[in-house]
């Protein structure tokens, strides 16, 4: 038995390749979490790496209480989003990730950071180090260790 379902709309899915092509080019997600009463739905930026996402969180707040009760979570990215009116219907790419949470914190979460700087502010590699060594006790970095990942499109 598989706890994760198959896509209804089989003619719109895409492979695990072009479904991590879609994870390595967007620039942001939904990470939603559960702390077993309801879900939390919480847009993030994050960084694709090594079959992980990983994303940049203050050490405290409502993601990561969540996390701490229940490290299951699913991570969504949507791209190239066109609403067609004319046909009732919308053009785009998505891709639903699901995985185990843990939290970096200290030592663990320095290489994450660096990639995340990497990604959305790469010429400021030097001015970043700085920050992350000013502010490393205040933050942390959320690992998804993705256990399942699907795609599709309309094109």
């Amino acid at each position: 038995m598989t706890y994760f379902k198959e896509l209804r709309r089989k003619d719109r899915a895409i492979d695990s390749s072009e479904a991590i092509g879609i994870l390595e080019r967007s620039d942001f997600g939904i990470l939603c979490t559960c702390d077993g009463n309801y879900p939390y739905g919480v847009p993030v930026n994050y960084v694709y790496k090594d079959r992980a996402i990983y994303i940049h969180s203050a050490s405290q707040g409502h993601k990561i209480e969540n996390i701490k009760k229940n490290s299951k979570v699913s991570f969504v990215v949507v791209s190239k989003c066109e609403v067609l009116p004319q046909e009732f219907s919308t053009r785009y790419e998505s891709v639903v990730v699901f995985g185990k949470a843990e939290i970096l914190q200290g030592e663990d979460a320095i290489e994450p950071l660096r990639e995340i700087v990497g990604k959305y502010s790469p010429d400021w590699a030097e001015q970043a180090e700085k920050i992350i060594e000013q502010y490393l006790k205040e933050v942390c970095m959320i690992r998804i260790n993705i256990q399942h990942i699907q795609g599709k499109a309309r094109r």
